[in-house]
């Protein structure tokens, strides 16, 4: 829904009166996929997808959440935020505002009108999208200010500990520390950042995020398998040397250090993340050399890697990965996200997107029968005020 036609329908729900916009965009991750909790990097930037927030400031303690895709309206009272936890709808906001006070700060009672353009279930995290902005407005329409970093923070604790989903911080620090035209390589362990340039549209080129459409209902396990097999490689290979994480080796070490792991498949683990790790290095590198031939090899590189050592991707990825590579003007595409369905992205020249969309959405669906969905995503700013 158009900003303008959202003002209108929080009218319509809530009254007349002014009301401010805020947004939280959604996320991809360009490279540096599942060596998170392996002590990597990560590489995402904000995408023009987003959660649209209308609030306005209420006198009383209450807040009210609606929706243009839920048909209640939540009503929640602020003294006693501990008890929405279990809502059908409505809980990751209410799970910020909680936070927020167990931080320390006091907040106002407010009307609130949310709006997605993200697929949900597709892996560009609506969820950190909805945070980020309910975050924003809260602090905006309250009085107070938070550090961006530490929104982000009181983001991802509203999804673990209030939600109860066990995410890491990149969703949420993506979504409130983009920077149009930028990418960041973030280490989420210790949340040491820098931004590296990614305008595409100054090249020439475009970022298509192609949906598969596949549920994703093998990612707990599998995420639960890999993570094991990571933890099993790392203590053997701190047989022979003094590393925190797998990330911590070189490649020329983990050479030297491989034959200490004793089956096969937790090598090719361990391979993947040492060798993903350093492509998050050869990336920056890459942009800030303003080689973007050379960061869409690095993504086809961490397909393959993804794909043949971590065993993350599935047909319905791999068949939408080599497709893409096929078509005319395509400079690199990779799956992005957990893997087992969700989305996949290619840097594509302007002018074959049109091409390269009809092209990949007609081999993908005579493959795999599923009919994708494509968005061409602009790099965007964090989450913050929409003025007009």
């Amino acid at each position: 829904m158009q900003i303008a036609q959202l003002k209108e329908k929080f009218v319509e729900i809530f009254g007349e009166g002014e009301a401010r916009v805020f947004i939280g965009p959604a996320r991809v991750n360009l490279i540096g996929e599942h060596i998170d909790y392996n002590g990597g990097n990560v590489f995402p930037c904000a995408i023009s997808l987003r959660s649209a927030c209308v609030a306005r400031k209420r006198d009383d303690k209450i807040i009210r959440l609606a929706s243009t895709s839920y048909p209640h309206i939540v009503t929640a009272e602020i003294d006693k935020l501990e008890e929405y936890k279990n809502l059908e709808w409505g809980n990751y906001q209410l799970g910020v505002a909680y936070c927020l006070m167990q931080d320390g700060h006091e907040i106002c009672g407010m009307d609130m009108l949310f709006d997605e353009t993200v697929p949900h279930a597709s892996g560009l995290s609506s969820s950190a999208a909805i945070e980020m902005a309910m975050g924003m407005a809260t602090a905006a329409l309250s009085g107070f200010e938070v550090d961006g970093v530490r929104m982000a923070q009181i983001g991802q604790m509203a999804e673990n500990n209030y939600v109860g989903m066990n995410c890491g911080i990149m969703d949420q620090f993506a979504s409130r520390m983009g920077k149009k035209g930028s990418a960041i390589l973030l280490n989420c362990g210790t949340l040491e950042y820098e931004y590296a340039p990614f305008n595409l549209e100054e090249k020439g080129l475009r970022l298509i995020i192609m949906n598969t459409k596949k549920p994703r209902s093998l990612i707990t396990s599998a995420y639960n398998t890999r993570r094991a097999e990571c933890e099993e490689a790392l203590r053997e290979l701190q047989e022979g040397c003094d590393c925190e994480f797998i990330c911590d080796l070189t490649p020329e070490m983990f050479e030297e250090l491989a034959r200490l792991i004793t089956k096969p498949t937790n090598v090719k683990r361990a391979l993947h993340c040492v060798m993903e790790n350093q492509r998050t290095k050869d990336a920056i590198a890459a942009l800030n050399a303003g080689d973007i031939e050379a960061f869409g090899s690095l993504m086809v590189e961490s397909h393959v890697s993804l794909r043949d050592l971590y065993e993350v991707s599935g047909i319905e990825l791999d068949t939408m990965v080599e497709a893409a590579l096929k078509q005319e003007g395509v400079l690199g595409a990779r799956m992005t996200g957990a893997g087992f369905g969700g989305c996949a992205l290619a840097i594509v020249k302007e002018e074959c997107v049109d091409k390269f969309i009809e092209n990949v959405g007609k081999e993908y669906n005579e493959k795999i029968g599923y009919v994708a969905e494509f968005y061409i995503a602009e790099i965007a700013d964090g989450a913050g005020e929409l003025v007009d």
